[in-house]
């Protein structure tokens, strides 16, 4: 069972109707008890750092999803702010992340990047897997996603990168730890794309 978790950010029935095209069930977590018996759990997120934390705390799921996934090893996908919520810190606000992944969250504008690129970084971007990766099984060659975002994770160990995409420079908009896997960009909005990496997740 794929449990999507419903903390009121992100488009949940996006991600649904693509599992339901790949006959995977699907189910919503807007409390605690409904995480139970999860198999897979996808945590999106839109918007801003700090909003997203307060929300996810005040759902009150947080201490069962840090259980579910730090304890008992079930595999979870973060997606856009969902992905920065895996970080440690977001220069985005003050809020603690969830800490699932070492690094932090970075403003493209804290960074040397070319002036003529706009911010957000927004629309289709080519994405670069790391061999091997499970999550991007069948999409190692050409595959393309779409981005809507302004914030990036830096990682402290390189190996927790999972795929790259240059904007400017080349930052990692992917990220895997075990049983831990976060997307900065939208597999929902990204067509054929964005089905097979949810489908590899789905069968992780």
């Amino acid at each position: 069972m794929i449990t999507i978790v419903d903390y009121g950010l992100g488009n949940i029935q996006a991600f649904a109707n693509v599992y339901k095209r790949l006959n995977m069930a699907v189910r919503f977590a807007r409390e605690a008890k409904d995480l139970d018996g999860s198999q897979r759990i996808i945590l999106p997120g839109v918007g801003a750092f700090d909003h997203a934390m307060e929300r996810l705390d005040r759902s009150g799921m947080r201490a069962s999803l840090h259980d579910l996934v730090t304890n008992r090893g079930i595999p979870v996908l973060g997606i856009c702010v969902g992905m920065q919520m895996l970080a440690k810190s977001s220069e985005e606000g003050v809020t603690p992340g969830l800490s699932w992944i070492t690094g932090r969250v970075r403003n493209f504008r804290s960074v040397p990047r070319p002036d003529h690129l706009p911010l957000p970084h927004m629309g289709w971007n080519d994405v670069y897997p790391m061999a091997g990766n499970p999550l991007f099984r069948g999409l190692e060659e050409g595959s393309r996603f779409y981005f809507l975002h302004s914030f990036f994770m830096e990682c402290n160990h390189p190996k927790d990168i999972a795929a790259t995409t240059e904007y400017g420079f080349d930052f990692p908009c992917a990220v895997n730890h075990d049983n831990i896997y976060g997307v900065q960009f939208h597999p929902e909005k990204s067509h054929h794309y964005g089905q097979q990496l949810l489908k590899n997740f789905g069968e992780l």
